[in-house]
């Protein structure tokens, strides 16, 4: 990985969620983990995946939490406070179908007028992958498993709830798609 971009992408979470969010850190770290071993899958792009990984909750820092809804916010910071590359911040908008959540919450013109979904489907599904394989703590996870936790810990009604379960379907096709890129690969 690009050890630049690498390193800003950490220092700029850790900065961000380190104190404020000591498990959300946690949760960035092991998805970011993720990155680093899914990347070999996407060539070139893979510190960008790697870089996304490491910023994808940046907008839950408390500072940042314009809007409430993190991807919108934490895409909003890296554009506007550090200039950060445009697929990095549309990476970051819109991960693990955040656009159904924006919908959930009223923010769908929002999102998409700034920050359109890339076409990279690839990329798109593994920043999907590191993230719904990835317990809230960094550990490792399967993607059922992982839509479970997040009902339990949001509620069925509430707005993630109904967000979680529209999105399932989605988040399970992706990472049957990127697992099936990774078993693809020579090792």
């Amino acid at each position: 990985m690009d050890e630049v971009i690498a390193g800003w992408a950490r220092q700029v979470a850790e900065a961000e969620l380190g104190d404020a969010l000591p498990r959300r850190w946690a949760h960035t770290q092991g998805v970011a983990a993720r990155a680093i071993e899914v990347g070999r899958v996407l060539g070139k792009d893979g510190d960008l995946l790697a870089a996304a990984a490491t910023l994808h909750d940046v907008g839950y820092a408390p500072r940042l939490a314009v809007t409430g809804f993190h991807p919108l916010d934490g895409a909003r910071f890296l554009r506007d406070e550090h200039g950060a590359d445009e697929r990095l911040v549309r990476l970051v908008a819109n991960h693990s179908f955040a656009l159904l959540e924006a919908e959930e919450r009223g923010l769908r013109e929002d999102l998409v007028a700034e920050f359109p979904l890339l076409e990279e489907t690839l990329l798109v599904d593994a920043l999907i992958y590191c993230d719904m394989m990835t317990t809230p703590d960094g550990g490792r996870t399967t993607a059922e498993e992982r839509v479970a936790e997040i009902l339990g810990r949001y509620g069925d009604d509430s707005v993630v709830g109904r967000f979680i379960r529209r999105a399932a379907p989605e988040i399970f096709a992706a990472v049957g798609r990127v697992e099936e890129a990774l078993a693809a690969q020579p090792r």
